[in-house]
């Protein structure tokens, strides 16, 4: 099963861990055959939140909602349950340093009727 670890730190943590550390641990997550993908993000002053409302596109800058907590990246990984998901979410290095969110991904309900 796939799940989704958003990895969330605070604007005095976003650099807390090296990018050299994160690689390490994707390798290691890698080799094992657990990873499907992770990227890092860029600080929230380069986001855009787009909305659609009434047929109507509007840009705002910046995230979605103001947190203390801001999303900087993830780990899309497969693992058998939500223990397993949980126990590589506990090593991935930022979690030192924030917040790890683990969230299984939905597969697509493609029978149901769309309106």
């Amino acid at each position: 099963m796939k799940y989704l670890c958003l990895v969330y730190l605070s604007e005095e943590n976003w650099n807390a861990c090296p990018d050299t550390t994160c690689f390490a641990f994707a390798e290691q997550l890698a080799q094992s055959g657990h990873m499907l993908a992770a990227e890092p993000l860029h600080p929230i002053q380069t986001a855009t939140t787009v909305r659609v409302r009434n047929g109507q596109m509007s840009m705002t800058d910046g995230p979605f909602a103001e947190t203390k907590e801001q999303l900087a990246g993830f780990y899309l990984i497969d693992a058998k349950d939500l223990n397993e998901a949980i126990n590589w979410a506990a090593k991935i290095p930022p979690a030192k340093f924030g917040s790890i969110e683990v969230r299984p991904v939905r597969e697509l309900d493609l029978g149901a009727a769309t309106t």
